[in-house]
């Protein structure tokens, strides 16, 4: 049996503990809740502060969000885990692109690229499976796009296993960029940064993030991927 893209391998399960390996990473990185979806620990925020590059309010923005709006930490990291509990990261984008690194297990993503409907609807939907298995077109690290929503589900550690099991879970790190021609005007603020030509970091912040409505997905996506996808919105979105 291979993966199906837009169904779930796992169904949450509210209250269940997680197993002794999973709590183990959890315990051990200090881990909590995320709204999102799994579980998430930030292991590093820059004291230094850069200018805010996004400094237009969200009225969606998620709970929690910094209202220091003129400036962002200079750069964040995060640990980020899904779990057969809770097995799913709902739909959600960041204002600035996001670098992602796999640590442990398998998953699929799927990415809605939102920031091109301008140029054609239903806009693209990709999806891609992240694990080990380079050879089989498995990604071991990924870049996701300010202005895309994003979802993702766990799978299980082996494709084609009858019945679905995760030792781990899927333990990724998520580090967010900032296009330099973004930052160009202010650049001249910063000349100690002189080995990031290419790009800049800054920190992550809830009041550049949002989960999206499911009135959203419905403009975004075809009638047919609005019923596949519909499982990843959050529902109180």
């Amino acid at each position: 049996m291979v993966d199906s893209p837009f169904q779930p391998s796992f169904q949450p399960l509210a209250g269940v503990a997680e197993s002794t390996s999973i709590q183990a990473i959890i315990d051990g990185l200090g881990m909590m809740p995320h709204p999102e979806g799994g579980y998430f620990i930030e292991t590093d925020r820059d004291p230094r502060n850069v200018p805010n590059p996004f400094p237009t309010s969200n009225s969606n923005a998620t709970n929690g969000g910094s209202s220091h709006d003129l400036t962002r930490s200079a750069s964040t990291t995060i640990f980020y885990l899904l779990t057969p509990s809770s097995p799913q990261g709902h739909f959600h984008r960041n204002k600035a692109r996001t670098m992602h690194t796999l640590h442990k297990g398998r998953g699929r993503y799927v990415i809605v690229h939102a920031d091109e409907e301008e140029h054609a609807k239903p806009v693209r939907v990709e999806t891609f499976v992240v694990g080990q298995n380079v050879d089989k077109g498995e990604r071991l690290q990924w870049m996701v796009e300010g202005g895309k929503y994003k979802a993702s589900n766990l799978l299980s550690d082996q494709e084609g296993e009858s019945k679905h099991n995760s030792e781990e879970g899927l333990l990724i790190s998520e580090v967010r960029f900032l296009s330099l021609l973004q930052v160009t005007h202010q650049w001249e603020l910063f000349p100690d940064f002189t080995l990031w030509l290419q790009t800049v970091v800054p920190g992550f912040d809830f009041a550049d993030h949002d989960f999206m409505p499911r009135s959203r997905l419905a403009e975004l996506v075809s009638e047919k991927q609005n019923k596949e996808l519909e499982w990843l919105l959050l529902e109180q979105a």
